[in-house]
């Protein structure tokens, strides 16, 4: 049906003993100077970092609620307040209304001034 996808898993029929039962291990992190790998990302401009660059200022907010037959496609105006991994914080001064909204149906934000953005992130102090 799914050709070779999914097999079952094999087990042991034999019983483990204490003497062979292993912990898992923790990776260590890097010590300080120590080189990184070439294969690890230093690029840190996830979505919500780019949100938090941008605290303070108006935006427009496309999501999509693809689940949902009440919203399907829905904007959000205010100024962004916070943003976190999977939530983006909005406030609309205009009718006081404050959106708590879950970063996994957004689609796209606009805005009507240029975008702060930057490929490293740190921390801004909130305005």
């Amino acid at each position: 049906m799914n050709g070779n996808y999914y097999q079952k898993p094999i087990f042991s029929t034999q019983p483990i003993t204490p003497n062979q039962a292993q912990a898992p291990t923790m990776a260590q992190p890097y010590a300080p100077g120590e080189a990184v790998p070439p294969f690890l990302p230093l690029e840190a401009s996830y979505i919500e970092n780019i949100l938090r660059l941008n605290r303070g200022k108006q935006a427009t907010v496309y999501m999509s609620f693809t689940d949902s037959k009440e919203w399907g496609d829905k904007v959000f105006t205010g100024t962004i307040e916070e943003a976190g991994r999977d939530h983006l914080i909005l406030s609309n001064p205009q009718t006081g209304t404050w959106y708590l909204l879950k970063i996994i149906y957004l689609d796209y934000v606009t805005f009507e001034e240029p975008i702060e953005y930057s490929t490293i992130f740190a921390q801004p102090p909130r305005p």
